[in-house]
């Protein structure tokens, strides 16, 4: 128990950045941040961060900072951490972006690394991955239309391509061979930190550490292809790979921030980031250099994440105070009814279209008959030795045969069509593409169809009924960030159904293309359309890039309810290159968030600022003015100057003061917009702000370590805190879930944010000690008016 005690007592001391008074030595503790077992031997790699700032954060600061002072502060830090553990190795070492280094050393005695002099923080070495959706039943190509739609066509006929910009592609890679990717190469090819050499080419098959990559070069592609075949939205941009994700797609924290480092020195003049974790966070090593690198003129771009369609969900480093944070959206698409009858006079009422390669295939099964030929799962076995020219494939779901490949296995089998039905209950989703139209009917009525597929024949009856603008995908991670309170995504980018470069693996056919999905696949849009501008406006820094961007941007609207989709889905909206470039009056920041607001009962006041710049050749006069959705606007007044006059090319800065009468307001979250006017000209600024705490998740990772003897370590990261936190143990049932109440675990009050630990003997709070058996546990956190009881853990043992 002595050692429980001693590692919660750094433990609280590490998330809060408390003092300790030791004797007469005040002792400050350097801030912990992600989860670990303090009281495990077990090695693990950590991001250490200095308190001498790098040389972008002394810079930025007016400091003078040079690699040699650096040098010093690191191996003094360095000689200090080997002196007070008994084993530690240090790994990559930064100084540009990022001050500090990478560290293995036992869990047990980070302790001592946060007593260490020098150091300031202590994050995780995570994990990230790629933020490609990668489902079982994923989407299949239709069309290359993503870049024109988003206007690039357009952008290279004024003579924009990206030409003499440098754009660093930060992933698993890059097949530079590929026909369409060896244009934008150079001699210099970037940096593999996986392998620590000069070649970063995407895994091959056959590495035995993994599985082969193929993101990096998709996400290449997209920003600037420049072949027969793909073209990416900037196509005469200049190339730079590094490499940071390996075999099977995932990589750390540690390589990650060693290539914005070396990126940024490389003079790149846009990052692409198209990785994450699901660490809703502003203050993790890779935000925080991703703040430096725009802080050092990078435009830095990256995915907002896969774990929508929730608020609170975008992930590190997405949560980047600077960087451009990217959602994805769907290209519009025509939507089709589809009434399915068999010759018995039966019609199936759930009949819906999935999906198909035309609408000229579509349309042309009305008004005939068709044969069924039953094809199981629609796996290539169950096709063989079955004729289905010209007739109908039956097929179910299942099986783990994703959607497209059953209808791309009928397609080769000679089918005409497919009628795919659920082996479920509940709707499957729509898929923009299939090898051939696919009709797709519930469980019930598959299974009568499938009941009489021998005797009878199928009509269809396929008529157009509404065309869908571009919406929000519903996977696209949503904002805000915890702490900041800052809307995520900044703007959103075709994302569904991408069509980009891939590698082949075969030096005689290297022509490879395919289709993914996800914020990875929208956030190099945005990178692309990113050097377009920069060609365009060789003068510009990150901020008016982003500005344009932003400002420029088309809102969205949600087709289930017909109202825009919530800052927090979309950004500003879905960018708009010719727009962009072709902007006269840039607003920085291109969003705002106000903040939190407690319920008081006098006025609260917040003094805040924004700028407008004026990019035409004549004197502009702006006027100003917020609104509100909903009532808020009653009791929230922003006072700033009504008209504002800006002469060409100059930047004015514009003073708010904000009133809230936050006790006439519900606690809650209130969307509004920042209004800048001249004459027919409107710029729409994404406003947010908070009443009361907001309603974040209060927990957002939880779990346990068994420590021997029926003995257990809770942990629970709490993104704000808690007035109150419990953990509730249930019976595990035979699949695992949770099962009978059976008690509380744990009662614990007025915790800290960040990471908590808690140790737990099989003992309830009431005194009862746990028969042997499987159970498992849930924790509860509250704070402000929210409550929240999530996030059930892993199966838990008594013995």
């Amino acid at each position: 128990m002595p050692l429980l005690v001693l590692v919660l007592a750094f433990s609280t001391f590490a998330t809060n950045g408390v003092s300790a008074n030791t004797g007469n030595e005040n002792l400050e503790l350097a801030t912990l941040k992600g989860d670990f077992d303090l009281s495990s031997s077990k090695a693990v790699k950590v991001i250490v961060e200095l308190q001498e700032e790098s040389i972008v954060e002394a810079k930025h600061n007016g400091k003078k900072q040079s690699k040699q002072n650096l040098k010093s502060a690191r191996d003094k830090v360095k000689k200090e951490v080997a002196e007070r553990t008994s084993k530690s190795k240090v790994g990559r070492e930064y100084d540009y972006v990022f001050s500090g280094f990478s560290l293995e050393i036992p869990a047990n005695e980070i302790p001592s690394l946060l007593a260490t002099p020098g150091v300031k923080a202590v994050y995780p070495n995570v994990k990230y991955t790629t933020t490609e959706v990668v489902t079982e039943e994923e989407f299949s190509p239709s069309m290359v239309e993503s870049a024109p739609f988003i206007g690039s066509n357009e952008a290279w006929k004024l003579g924009f391509t990206g030409e003499g910009v440098k754009v660093a592609v930060i992933d698993t890679g890059v097949d530079y061979t590929h026909p369409d990717l060896a244009p934008n190469f150079k001699e210099y090819l970037g940096w593999d930190f996986v392998d620590n050499d000069a070649d970063p080419q995407e895994t091959p098959k056959g590495d035995p550490r993994g599985a082969e990559t193929t993101h990096g070069t998709h996400v290449a592609g997209t920003v600037a292809a420049n072949g027969e075949n793909i073209r990416g939205v900037a196509p005469d941009a200049t190339l730079l790979a590094y490499r940071v994700l390996g075999p099977g797609g995932s990589g750390s924290t540690e390589n990650v921030v060693a290539a914005i480092e070396r990126a940024v020195k490389d003079g790149a003049d846009v990052m692409n980031l198209s990785l994450g974790n699901s660490l809703n966070a502003p203050d993790w090593a890779t935000s925080i250099a991703l703040d430096h690198a725009m802080a050092e003129g990078v435009v830095a771009v990256t995915s907002n994440g896969n774990a929508g369609p929730n608020n609170w969900t975008v992930g590190s480093p997405g949560t980047s105070r600077e960087a451009i944070s990217v959602g994805a959206t769907q290209l519009p698409y025509n939507v089709f009814t589809a009434v399915t009858t068999s010759s018995d006079g039966v019609s199936y009422a759930s009949s819906a279209v999935q999906g198909f390669p035309t609408e000229e295939e579509l349309l042309g099964l009305n008004g005939q008959d068709f044969e069924l030929v039953d094809v199981g799962f629609g796996a290539p076995a169950n096709f063989a030795g079955k004729d289905l020219t010209g007739k109908i494939a039956l097929i179910s779901r299942g099986a783990g045969i994703p959607f497209v490949d059953k209808a791309t296995e009928a397609a080769k089998a000679g089918a005409v069509g497919a009628v795919l039905y659920n082996n479920v209950d509940g709707v499957m989703p729509l898929i923009p593409g299939m090898a051939v139209p696919t009709i797709m009917l519930n469980k019930a009525d598959g299974e009568a169809l499938k009941a009489k597929a021998s005797n009878v024949t199928v009509s269809f009856n396929i008529a157009f009924d509404k065309r869908v603008g571009e919406t929000m995908a519903g996977f696209s991670s949503r904002g805000p960030v915890v702490d900041t309170w800052m809307i995520k995504p900044d703007v959103s980018a075709p994302g569904v159904n991408i069509v980009s470069t891939v590698p082949t693996f075969d030096p005689a056919n290297p022509h490879g293309y395919g289709a993914k999905q996800g914020t990875s696949m929208a956030s190099p849009h945005v990178a692309g359309a990113a050097a377009v501008i920069l060609q365009a406006n060789p003068e510009w820094g990150v901020y008016e890039v982003k500005s344009a961007l932003m400002n420029t941007a088309e809102k969205l609207i949600d087709p289930t309810t017909g109202k825009e989709y919530a800052h927090n889905s979309q950004g500003a909206g879905s960018i708009r290159v010719v727009d962009a470039l072709q902007a006269e009056t840039l607003v920085n920041p291109g969003s705002y968030s106000f903040g939190v607001f407690e319920q008081l009962e006098e006025v609260q006041e917040v003094n805040q600022h924004f700028e407008i710049k004026n990019l035409s050749n004549k004197v502009k006069n702006y006027s100003v003015e917020f609104n509100f959705k909903n009532e808020v606007g009653k009791h929230v007044k922003v006072k700033s100057s009504k008209n504002t006059r800006v002469n060409p090319g100059k930047i004015q800065k514009v003073n708010l003061v904000v009133e809230i009468d936050a006790s006439k307001l519900a606690p809650g979250y209130y969307e509004g917009n920042l209004l800048v006017k001249d004459g027919s000209e409107k710029i729409h600024v994404p406003t947010i702000l908070f009443v009361g705490e907001p309603d974040y998740p209060r927990v957002t990772h939880f779990g346990f370590t068994p420590m021997g003897d029926n003995n257990f370590e809770f942990y629970s990261y709490l993104p704000g805190g808690a007035e109150e936190l419990e953990v509730w143990v249930f019976t595990a049932t035979s699949t695992g879930g949770l099962g009978a109440y059976v008690g509380e675990a744990l009662y614990e009050a007025n915790l800290g944010k960040g990471y908590n630990y808690h140790d737990w003997d099989g003992t309830l709070v009431d005194g009862t000690e746990l028969d042997a058996g499987s159970y498992r546990i849930a924790v509860y956190a509250k704070k402000g008016n929210l409550d929240r009881a999530i996030l059930a853990a892993d199966v838990l043992t008594i013995q």
